[in-house]
């Protein structure tokens, strides 16, 4: 097991990854609530989309994330995928002391909490469908739910290519919910990060019948809890925002800042992604 050092400071930065993009949801909504953080983002947009490959390499992408970040000196670990969430939290915990928080056990708690009738909907890459995850979990917390599972694999890369507003990005959500109109639910799980950049589309499909579960929102308010539990949280004026980059700076840039509403001033490359797969 190793730590990223001896003593953690309260300013330390706030580590997250993503397979992509899609993270930026979870470092928005982390922004929003926790204004004074600072964060290291590193989008594994090499290895992009993690849903599709095995479980074998998505946990050593995520090992090998996790340890470039923690190489730079974090307080604290988000899985902003919840793909690698899936397949890659345990072996996270297990391998490294620092605090770690994933993405799907709070949409979770947040679905059973909301709920009124234990019919819940999730929306997923293949690879966190195909894991069993989501059911799992809810179960766990409450045996009568009914867990309807739904892959979207077309999802993740519209909004990698920032086709958000295209006609063929709404079409392509109608195919998906089709089947879920008709089953009655009142919950849906967002359980992709890129999902929330298309709730707006998803709401109006299923014509605000159910209660969406943003994963982004509910992992950041996770963080909080969890920073004020370990007394971590940062008073800092000045936060910084890093942004490390496995596939092509200046695309993740483009679409970072649209993602954001603002400049990504630092974005790096990591040199033809030797950092992120030396584990493999």
């Amino acid at each position: 097991m190793s730590l990223n050092s001896e003593k953690t400071s309260n300013d330390y930065p706030i580590g997250m990854f993503d397979s992509g993009i899609g993270g930026l949801t979870v470092m928005r909504a982390v922004l929003e609530l926790l204004p004074h953080e600072s964060v290291l983002y590193l989008g594994d947009t090499a290895h992009f989309p993690y849903g599709d490959n095995g479980a074998e390499a998505i946990v050593q992408y995520s090992l090998a994330n996790a340890q470039f970040l923690i190489e730079q000196e974090i307080k604290l670990l988000v899985i902003a995928c919840n793909t690698a969430s899936a397949f890659a939290f345990a072996h996270l915990q297990n391998h490294y002391a620092v605090p770690i928080v994933d993405v799907i056990s709070p949409s979770v708690e947040k679905a059973v909490e909301q709920t009124r009738g234990g019919s819940i909907a999730v929306l997923g890459t293949k690879g966190t469908i195909r894991s069993g995850i989501y059911p799992q979990k809810i179960v766990d917390l409450m045996p009568e739910a009914e867990v309807i599972s739904l892959a979207c694999p077309l999802l993740a890369p519209l909004v990698e290519e920032q086709w958000v507003e295209h006609p063929a990005t709404r079409l392509i959500v109608q195919e998906y919910l089709r089947p879920l109109k008709k089953r009655g639910i009142d919950t849906l799980i967002l359980g992709c990060t890129h999902y929330p950049l298309l709730k707006s589309v998803i709401e109006e499909e299923m014509e605000g019948k159910v209660k969406i579960i943003d994963s982004a929102s509910a992992c950041a308010w996770k963080v909080r809890e969890k920073l004020s539990q370990l007394e971590l949280s940062s008073s800092q004026k000045s936060p910084h925002y890093h942004y490390y980059v496995s596939g092509d700076p200046s695309r993740f840039q483009q679409a970072g800042e649209q993602f954001l509403k603002k400049p990504l001033e630092h974005v790096w490359g990591l040199q033809t992604a030797q950092a992120v797969v030396s584990f493999i």
